[in-house]
């Protein structure tokens, strides 16, 4: 079998299957099975099987109000020479003020992480969209800086690194471009990893082959037998939203997105019905919102949360009481990966946002500009200890 890539990604050759992770993966993988009737997930919006082309569908499931909610207030731009930013008008207002209590800048709280992380094995995991990059209106032009990739860098030098984003693993790769870290896309569900030899069983969703270093490594895929059925989801969205202006749908290969950033408001009804339209004939598929985005995922058991217990296991950190782990993101999807931190207390889940919400982080950091600043000092405090 040979695993191809149209980018410059480390794809790999050859693989063999390795063994079952101590973290019960058999158990959590199994698909959504269902033969009929409406989706009903916790957290993940039913998509209940009406008559198509009905407005009222998408208001009464609630897609319409959350569409609102995950697309942020009033905004005005600041300039830095690194990123346009955009801040919310009214970041300093007593709301804000309150909401920084509960979630305290981890720049000005970096003394206590430093404290916390003394004589402790420090492994930092990072989003890339609205974390490395600034949220703009194409997403292919979320390009990070050089001054963030070169401290991206560093901080790989120092500590084991992962981006965890929902971008496609090979895209996530073409954008970042450091062959010194770990590679998660599509929400966790294409993992590139180290190869782990403390783990037993096999486990057929995870191959070990070589990357362009010749480097052994693992890939692990959960959703790999969905990657037809997202690609027929992705050109049913394409040619169905191909008339609604500012519309753009990307695949993802274990994802699909559709993104609305551009699309005018009064338009918003009409591409969250054809989306309800086109999945109610998809059982095992479940949508989620991002930042004015709607995701199309598997209904599997499977998160950035997860993605977080499976990188830890493969570097040799899990259930190791020697070891604080650093998450930062801005997306919903990355409250996953901050329940995990707060569960199973492995460190610091750090939020970026200029705006109040509800997070199960523990800290913040305002926009992409702060995220430079917390891992340039982390690699300066690694620099003065190991002097």
């Amino acid at each position: 079998m040979e695993l191809k890539s149209n980018h410059s990604s480390p794809v790999l050759t050859d693989p063999i299957p390795v063994n079952n992770s101590r973290l019960g993966i058999h158990s959590n993988l199994l698909s959504y099975q269902q033969s009929g009737g409406s989706l009903s997930s916790g957290k993940y919006m039913t998509i209940p099987r009406k008559k198509p082309g009905k407005l009222e569908d998408v208001w009464s499931n609630g897609w319409l109000e959350a569409m609102r909610s995950s697309s942020p207030p009033r905004k005005r731009l600041i300039k830095d020479k690194d990123f346009t930013i955009e801040a919310a008008a009214d970041d300093f207002d007593i709301a804000y003020c309150s909401w920084m209590i509960k979630y305290p800048s981890a720049l000005k709280s970096f003394d206590q992480i430093l404290k916390n992380a003394k004589n402790k094995k420090v492994a930092v995991f990072l989003d890339y969209d609205g974390t490395l990059s600034p949220i703009v209106d194409d997403p292919d032009r979320a390009f990070m800086s050089d001054s963030m990739r070169s401290a991206v860098r560093d901080v790989a030098k120092y500590f084991p690194t992962a981006i965890i984003s929902g971008r496609s693993r090979d895209k996530v790769y073409e954008l970042v471009g450091l062959t010194e870290l770990h590679y998660a896309g599509s929400h966790g569900m294409d993992i590139m990893g180290p190869v782990s030899h403390a783990e037993s069983g096999d486990h057929p969703n995870c191959i070990r082959s070589t990357d362009q270093q010749g480097k052994e490594v693992n890939l692990f895929q959960p959703a790999r037998e969905f990657i037809p059925m997202i690609d027929e989801v992705f050109k049913t969205l394409v040619e169905n939203t191909k008339d609604i202006k500012g519309a753009n749908v990307e695949n993802h290969k274990f994802c699909t997105s559709v993104h609305y950033r551009n699309v005018e408001e009064k338009n918003w009804p009409t591409i969250a019905q054809r989306v309800h339209d086109i999945l109610k004939d998809y059982p095992r598929l479940r949508l989620t919102h991002g930042r004015k985005v709607l995701e199309i995922r598997p209904v599997i058991e499977w998160n950035k949360g997860k993605a977080v217990e499976f990188l830890l296991e493969s570097l040799g950190l899990s259930d190791r009481d020697d070891v604080l782990a650093i998450y930062i993101g801005d997306d919903k999807t990355d409250e996953d990966a901050f329940k995990v931190f707060r569960e199973r207390n492995l460190g610091y889940g750090i939020l970026v946002s200029s705006v109040p919400k509800e997070s199960n982080a523990f800290s913040s950091v305002r926009d992409p500009s702060e995220v430079k600043k917390f891992l340039k000092a982390l690699v300066t405090w690694k620099k003065f200890e190991k002097a």
